[in-house]
């Protein structure tokens, strides 16, 4: 065979050789250290204020949380809240097994949704899947994203649980030494778990998708009327008492499972929290061993969860993108769905461009799966909750008990508020930012931009004034309290809606994100976080200010209990003055966000 000339071989293309794993990882790795240096300049130098403003508000929070904590977990100790149990073996594990296991399942769900929107909707995976790199590395790659985003509310909570509970116990230094290393070798169980989901459902059904969702949701809507029916059908016992507590953390068992990851965690953290025997004991049943035992446990499912995910990506998840963007489309149909026919009907008083503008949030919102399917998890809870809470109905006479349920009542109307704020942050706060990419739709209408951030924010306010003044009614129904704490519940839920609406529409329109195309990423930034943080704070005003007077009037109204230093000749001008303050400060979390968003907003120039 003749050999080709010196030409022809000088310009032949050099054979391909694909990076090995290290070489490949350590890129990426350098990409995400200079998107996070530049991320972090970009914060100091254009934003310090607002930076210094949110990590001090951050700080506030969560000392507030690890107080509340800390008080829990002292009120567990003196034995009122479970007496006959001892504060070690009964009360704490069911908070933290029920309370990890809770988390554990919200990560699964946040996580695979997360990474749902970073691999399957994201510009960036599109150009990274043309370039050499390997699949399983793109899955990683966005992983760590998905892990990052779903988590960071989890370090929140979980942080100043686990010091409050040293810090009421005296724990060992080796307690706090295991704290970070138990969080993060847990966290990452749950986040692949719910990765691996995400791949394996659109690997098999991606063009069943709304036949999956409809299959769920029909299980799901099973499993609420089971336990609806359970709950009422239950036998009632006595509030507070040692049957009450039996029967709930016999309710709660299946969340002490020794399969389960939280169970691994909250076994670790309360063995590490006990003092080193007095006696010598084997050393395999010493305390901090066994927590040790329980960390390495932890780590290396993680590692094997890690491991899973690799190998399900490298097999399924380029044919699952290919599958995502060549599914057939079906034909539109030229007529009105009938909920949007109602929802049109039901906003007819508005003015046309107001109406307009609201029918169209409202089929992106119904058109997209991942924002109403939260929607009825987290609410579809609080309202299997609320019809199970007449655990607490008081008896004629019963006054004692009667501050409990007021007590109650308003911690529900307090969970609600927090809940609310969640969303309000995830889907509200970014939905100008998202309206950058197609505002030149808009543009083209005669709607000028005051127009669209009000009507952001009355669909906003309307959309969760509805199920949140359903969902306190209920309690307050359960619960059998009077006419005038019910009032001021409705009164206090229209002003947390109409409050974190206008939070969450203002905030968005003063520190709009247009080149980012993730509503999750959009949330978890700077803006989305001091929204939430001021959120928090808003919810924590206005349901003092309405919480407090009602309490020391209850308490007046009983000669029982009726203490020396309340006095109940001003009681009734409390009542008013902290509605009024209340009133008041809703207004001036309603006003002034929206003021400074309109204006900041018609302000903007788009390219």
């Amino acid at each position: 065979m003749t050999p080709a000339p010196a030409a022809v071989r000088a310009t032949a293309a050099p054979e391909r050789r694909d990076l090995d794993t290290r070489t490949e990882a350590a890129l990426f790795r350098r990409v995400r250290l200079t998107e996070a240096r530049a991320h972090l300049r970009r914060l100091l130098g254009q934003a310090r204020l607002r930076t210094l403003l949110v990590v001090t508000l951050s700080l506030f929070f969560w000392c507030g949380l690890f107080a509340l904590f800390y008080l829990g977990f002292q009120f567990l100790s003196t034995g009122i809240a479970a007496p006959g149990y001892p504060f070690h073996t009964k009360t704490v594990e069911f908070v933290f097994h029920l309370f990890f296991a809770s988390l554990n399942l919200m990560l699964i769900f946040s996580s695979g949704i997360i990474l749902y929107g970073g691999l399957f909707a994201s510009p960036e995976t599109r150009y990274l899947l043309t370039t050499p790199a390997r699949d399983e590395r793109v899955v990683l790659h966005k992983f760590q994203e998905a892990v990052l985003f779903s988590s960071w509310g989890f370090f929140l909570l979980a942080s100043p649980l686990t010091i409050a509970y040293g810090l009421s116990v005296d724990a060992p230094w080796s307690y706090y030494a295991l704290i970070l290393p138990l969080i993060l070798s847990f966290v990452y169980i749950p986040c692949a778990l719910g990765a691996i989901c995400c791949l394996l459902l659109i690997y098999k059904l991606a063009h069943v998708r709304l036949t999956v969702l409809a299959a769920i949701a029909a299980v799901s809507f099973g499993a609420a009327v089971a336990a609806v029916w359970d709950a009422v059908g239950a036998t009632r016992t006595q509030v507070f008492d040692d049957r009450f507590f039996n029967d709930t953390i016999n309710r709660f068992s299946f969340t002490r499972g020794e399969l389960l990851p939280s169970s691994w965690l909250s076994d670790a953290l309360i063995d590490a929290a006990q003092q080193p025997p007095p006696i010598p004991m084997p050393l395999g049943e010493t305390p901090v061993v066994r927590a040790v035992m329980c960390l390495l446990l932890l780590f290396t499912n993680s590692l094997m969860a890690r491991l899973i995910l690799k190998a399900v990506a490298q097999r399924t998840f380029r044919t699952a993108f290919s599958q995502m963007e060549c599914r057939p489309r079906r034909a539109r149909r030229g007529k009105t769905a009938l909920v949007d026919r109602v929802a049109e009907a039901v906003l007819h008083p508005f003015p046309p461009q107001v109406r307009l503008l609201l029918l169209k949030d409202w089929r992106l919102l119904r058109r997209d799966p991942v924002q109403w399917s939260q929607f009825l998890i987290f609410f579809g809870l609080l309202g299997l909750y609320f019809l199970n809470v007449d655990q607490f109905r008081v008896t004629a006479g019963d006054i004692d008990r009667a501050t409990w349920v007021n007590l109650v009542s308003f911690l529900n109307l307090a969970v609600v508020g927090l809940i609310l704020s969640t969303f309000t942050t995830r889907f509200i706060y970014p939905m100008l930012s998202l309206e950058g990419r197609r505002f030149w739709v808009l543009g083209l209408m005669p709607v000028s931009r005051e127009t669209i951030v009000w009507s952001k924010f009355v669909f906003a306010a309307l959309g969760s004034w509805a199920p949140c003044a359903a969902l306190i009614l209920v309690s307050d129904l359960m619960l059998r309290v009077s006419a005038l704490v019910i009032g001021v519940h409705q009164l206090t839920t229209v002003l947390l809606c109409v409050g974190l609406a206008a939070l969450a529409v203002g905030l968005g329109a003063i520190m709009p994100d247009f080149r980012e195309a993730s509503p999750s990423k959009i949330a978890a930034g700077f803006g989305g976080t001091l929204n939430l943080v001021l959120s928090a704070i808003y919810i924590i005003l206005v349901v003092t200010l309405t919480a407090l007077p009602c309490h020391f009037k209850l308490i007046a109204d009983s000669a029982s209990i009726n203490p020396d230093w309340l006095p109940t000749r001003y009681l009734d001008l409390w009542l008013v003055l902290g509605a009024g303050l209340a009133v008041a400060v809703g207004m001036v979390a309603t006003i002034v966000p929206l003021t400074r968003g309109v204006r900041a907003f018609s302000r903007l120039e788009f390219d």
